[in-house]
């Protein structure tokens, strides 16, 4: 999975990425400061795309210094074939996307048993070999 964003040097809000498991991922976003319907996530096809669009409202606070900055964003996330988004959930200003990597059961390996052949395949070179000599001893007789 690889995470790209419009301006390579951009990186708001920071992610991290985790494996779960063989078949699971979890993406964590950092977006202080919005509120869930402020967000929106978009999978199609191999991309996963989480935009956040927040609107400045005018306010009458005085700031002396304003260094939190809830700006909007837009953050892409190249995914692997048969990846799905399972669910997200948002939490104390962290949004969790879960995905899940379903690959379809035709294209799953199967394991071929191998089963040891019936006994009588095995008994016909014995009653060949018989014949065999059969054969050797009415030449025998014939001669």
């Amino acid at each position: 999975m690889n995470a790209t964003t419009q301006d390579p040097s951009e990186a708001y809000p920071p992610f991290d990425l985790q494996k779960l498991d063989d078949s699971h991922f979890k993406i964590t976003l950092a977006v202080a400061g919005f509120r869930p319907e402020e967000i929106e996530i978009v999978s199609q096809q191999n991309m996963l795309t989480v935009s956040g669009r927040k609107v400045d409202q005018p306010t009458d606070d005085k700031f002396v210094h304003r260094g939190i900055m809830i700006r909007s964003f837009e953050r892409h996330f190249q995914i692997a074939d048969f990846v799905v988004v399972e669910n997200a959930t948002f939490d104390n200003g962290l949004l969790t996307v879960t995905l899940r990597r379903e690959v379809p059961e035709a294209m799953q390996p199967k394991k071929v048993e191998i089963s040891v052949a019936p006994a009588a395949i095995t008994e016909q070179p014995a009653k060949e070999a018989e014949n065999d000599e059969a054969t050797d001893d009415e030449k025998e007789a014939a001669a």
